[in-house]
């Protein structure tokens, strides 16, 4: 099992005012606001009950997770006691942790992967000086996957990478095995989305013929499971947020350990299952064919699927060098924050099903506020980035 524990910093209504720096452009208020009810709701008992169930089990039940950077420097700031709860984690040694993209950015998707690996390289020293842990298992943002990518992050040294178990690029195969991605010595380990999305999505769904779902049935399904692993991947704020406290969701957590390893099941983390498993087969994903978790499509159109989004984002990328060269540390952390993937996410026009979630802990009323808005703190901050060039000769 993987847990993917991430919050942005949200931007605010924009008006330009006299407020510099990062509050110029990011709410403090509402991303602390949204921070604590989450916390309270998901990262407090979810935490909390995880770590009873490691000393609970005594090693047999194992996990993995990745926290992004914005999500920890929101808990050093807003409630260091969710740290102390990670850092129990970290110390019990059946927890894996992963890296990611420090800002949970697109930057994976950018033609050059220089800002990618320095964004996964700071990633990885706030973890090791948070946690005192030296991740060696990646995850993209949104497990954004192309053979690119996968080979900047061989490149680094990872040992495996996560991503989605799509359909179409698997055919007849099953995600339940070690993958190999092409032309670069990685291991590929692929999400069994059905079995995941059983507990992230469909729990608390009474339209679902299976409701309710209990820890045993779900372990008879994962008994039936051919292959050598089982990947369950997921959003962490399943627990709790997503899927509320009273359908029922942490008291399936607190059985799942229980009904699965009566099964003859065992609970790995990455790290054990591409040490135990060698690949049987190979991962070939082009970069205009990129995969990732989200939506039907499971590809990148969850924040480049229209003209608002992809101009947004174009406008973002080609600034890039030109902040690079104030060398103002607080410009380009504005900068990289602003390649956060939930800015873009929150202007996605899909409807259904998916356009709630697109929906969910977003600030504007609709995606073309969200563009709109992203465009005039955009604008402002470019101004901004070109002012301090002039400043400085550049």
């Amino acid at each position: 099992m993987y847990f993917q524990l991430h919050q942005p910093y949200r931007l605010k209504w924009f008006w330009p005012d006299d407020s510099k720096g990062f509050e110029r452009y990011f709410d403090v208020a509402i991303n602390r606001n949204i921070f604590e009810k989450v916390a309270s709701k998901c990262y407090v008992p979810a935490t909390t009950l995880l770590a009873e169930l490691v000393e609970q089990y005594g090693g047999d039940f194992k996990f993995s997770v990745s926290i992004t950077g914005t999500l920890l420097s929101q808990c050093e700031k807003w409630n260091p006691d969710v740290l102390d709860i990670f850092q129990r984690l970290a110390d019990s040694k059946c927890v894996e942790f992963l890296d990611e993209t420090n800002y949970h950015s697109l930057a994976g998707l950018f033609d050059s992967k220089d800002e990618f690996r320095e964004e996964v390289k700071t990633h990885h020293d706030i973890t090791s000086e948070l946690l005192g842990v030296k991740p060696q298992v990646f995850r993209n943002t949104e497990l954004l996957f192309n053979n690119s990518v996968a080979e900047a992050v061989s490149s680094m040294g990872y040992k495996a990478i996560l991503t989605e178990g799509v359909d179409q690029l698997l055919q007849s195969r099953s995600p339940n095995h070690v993958y190999k991605a092409k032309d670069c010595d990685i291991a590929v380990l692929m999400r069994n989305y059905k079995m995941s999305d059983d507990i992230g999505y469909r729990f608390s769904a009474r339209w679902w013929e299976e409701y309710p779902l209990t820890a045993d049935k779900w372990a008879c399904w994962a008994s039936r499971e051919q292959g050598d692993c089982l990947n369950i991947f997921m959003d962490y704020e399943t627990f709790g947020e997503h899927q509320w406290a009273d359908t029922g969701i942490f008291d399936f957590m607190r059985a799942l350990p229980d009904e699965v390893l009566s099964k003859d099941i065992e609970f790995n983390t990455p790290s054990e299952v591409v040490d135990r498993y060698g690949p049987v087969g190979e991962i070939d994903v082009g970069d205009f064919n990129t995969i990732s978790w989200a939506d039907m499509e499971r590809d990148t159109s969850a924040w480049l699927g229209n003209d608002m989004q992809r101009r947004c984002f174009e406008e973002a990328k080609r600034l890039g060098p030109y902040v690079k060269r104030t060398k103002d540390p607080e410009l380009i952390n504005i900068w990289k924050h602003l390649l956060t993937s939930d800015h873009y996410y929150y202007m996605s026009t899909k409807w259904l099903g998916d356009g709630d979630v697109h929906s969910y802990f977003s600030i504007h009323n609709s995606p073309y506020d969200a563009a709109i808005n992203f465009m005039a703190v955009f604008l402002d901050f470019k101004s901004c980035v070109f002012r301090k060039l002039a400043e400085i000769g550049e």
